[in-house]
């Protein structure tokens, strides 16, 4: 059998062995976008490592003979300190379950091939953030209370059975539950050569969506962060930049991306969200999914692709679901409302609940009426309380962080990047107001606003692009 599987476009193992990051990225290499090279451990190999307790027998010599191949396309090799192999090793399912699992970045700084990176980039500063980064990311992936291997090959077999052993964590078994996800699939691993989007004033990284997944309208939507890593955007713990910025200070990189999304989603006849590194004015793509739009913002693209030939006018119709064609509804703005904050409206829909602090709370509140979970940022450890709470609200992050992610895989409204508000103990701030924890809030996924109370609630008209699919299916 085997176990370890190339990223190549020869590649021919679907989803279910590569993973579906492994597999999109498979895709993305037969389009002829750029893709760090790397290669990945099929999802049997979990399933193995999971029913015995040990990783399978043959896979240590497949990594081995992988990492080679690796080291031969890259020339570079992991543990040398003149020109050393650092790779990231990501977790992905059959079923995406984003955030749900481990992944370690930088894998392969050790204190020496460190020393060797800041020397061959004259940039001492960057080679010590990435091996700090990797230090903390490797802690909390593995925590076996040991200290970090310092040797790249002992690093690379202690990340892959943790990302193996993230399958069967609390909040993975969860997310599945949630969404009827059998819990005997296993993860693939993707180890892929990194990418450094903290390199230098001309990298960054980001994700974008090829168009709105608010209102469904034909323009690319994100965010970026310059000069930082992946998970600083995903973990909704900072403040991004509009993806549009990117434009204006890497055009190369910005034309490139623009170029991918218009080939990706024409590929998949679909709305995609794709993750991306610029590493030096270079633009590298690291991940791409469906975009999961809703409401009317599902029901705009499935008729602007039908429109447009990508898509038949009967898919059209056979995408958009009941719950895509009910309109969305909206806190009513005429008249007066306590206001008290607004930030990015992450999912639409109009949720009403208590305001509870922590995941913990959220549960036990939840048994007596509608909760809304307000968090600074949330993380995969709080995917009980949001899986509890009928919406979330947090101070920090953009539509791609952690909490924007998981609320639109439940269907849940979501406000991020809430500016001004304080989480603390027992309730929040916001403006010099203080509101308990228990207190009623109401909150629109759509335009962002987080009011006290229970305001009126409109729905949205029923618009152009609903009006013609129905049209089309009469006469279907």
């Amino acid at each position: 059998m085997t176990w370890v599987h190339p990223l190549s476009a020869e590649v021919t193992e679907p989803a279910s062995v590569l993973g579906a990051k492994g597999h999109g990225l498979v895709a993305l290499r037969r389009l002829g976008l750029p893709v760090p090279p790397g290669f990945v451990i099929g999802t049997r190999a979990c399933r193995a490592h999971l029913r015995d307790g040990r990783p399978p027998g043959g896979l240590a010599a497949e990594t081995a003979d992988a990492v080679r191949a690796l080291e031969a396309a890259t020339g570079r090799r992991l543990g040398d300190p003149g020109r050393p192999l650092t790779v990231s090793v990501r977790s992905g399912a059959g079923v995406s379950m984003p955030g749900m699992m481990n992944t370690i970045l930088n894998l392969g700084l050790t204190a020496e091939t460190t020393a060797g990176l800041a020397a061959e980039t004259g940039d001492p500063s960057f080679a010590s953030d990435s091996r700090r980064r990797f230090l903390s990311g490797f802690a909390a992936a593995v925590r076996t209370g040991e200290p970090v291997p310092d040797d790249a090959a002992g690093q690379l077999e202690a990340a892959v059975r943790a990302v193996f052993s993230s399958w069967d964590t609390p909040r993975a078994r969860t997310y599945r539950e949630l969404h009827g996800i059998p819990h005997d699939l296993g993860t693939a691993v993707t180890v892929q050569a990194m990418v450094f989007g903290n390199r230098d004033d001309h990298s960054g990284t980001g994700v974008a969506f090829s168009r709105d997944p608010n209102t469904g309208e034909n323009t690319p939507y994100g965010e970026v962060l310059f000069g930082r890593q992946g998970e600083d955007v995903v973990s909704g713990t900072s403040d991004t930049r509009p993806l549009a910025e990117l434009g204006e200070r890497e055009p190369a990189a910005w034309a490139a991306l623009r170029a991918a999304l218009g080939r990706i989603e024409r590929h998949f006849g679909d709305v995609c969200q794709v993750e991306f590194t610029v590493e030096s004015g270079r633009l590298w793509l690291l991940q791409v999914r469906p975009g999961g739009l809703a409401g009317p913002a599902a029901v705009r693209v499935a008729v602007d692709l039908a429109d447009e030939g990508v898509i038949s006018r009967r898919s059209a119709l056979e995408r958009a679901s009941a719950r895509h064609r009910a309109r969305t509804p909206r806190i009513a703005t005429a008249g007066p409302l306590d206001i008290l904050t607004r930030g990015t409206g992450a999912c639409p829909g109009v949720a009403s609940g208590r305001v509870a602090t922590t995941a913990d709370r959220a549960v036990r509140m939840a048994a007596g009426g509608p909760v809304i979970l307000v968090r600074p940022h949330t993380s995969p450890l709080d995917m009980h309380g949001l899986a509890a709470a009928a919406g979330v609200v947090t101070a920090r992050g953009g539509p791609a962080s952690h909490a924007a992610v998981v609320a639109r895989s439940l269907g849940r409204p979501a406000v991020v990047g809430a500016a001004g508000l304080t989480v603390e103990a027992g309730g929040v701030r916001a403006a010099g107001r203080v509101l308990p924890e228990g207190a009623l809030i109401t909150i629109d996924g759509t335009g962002g606003e987080v009011v006290v109370g229970r305001p009126r609630v409109v729905t949205d008209p029923e618009g152009p692009h609903l009006r013609r699919l129905l049209e089309w299916a009469d006469a279907l």
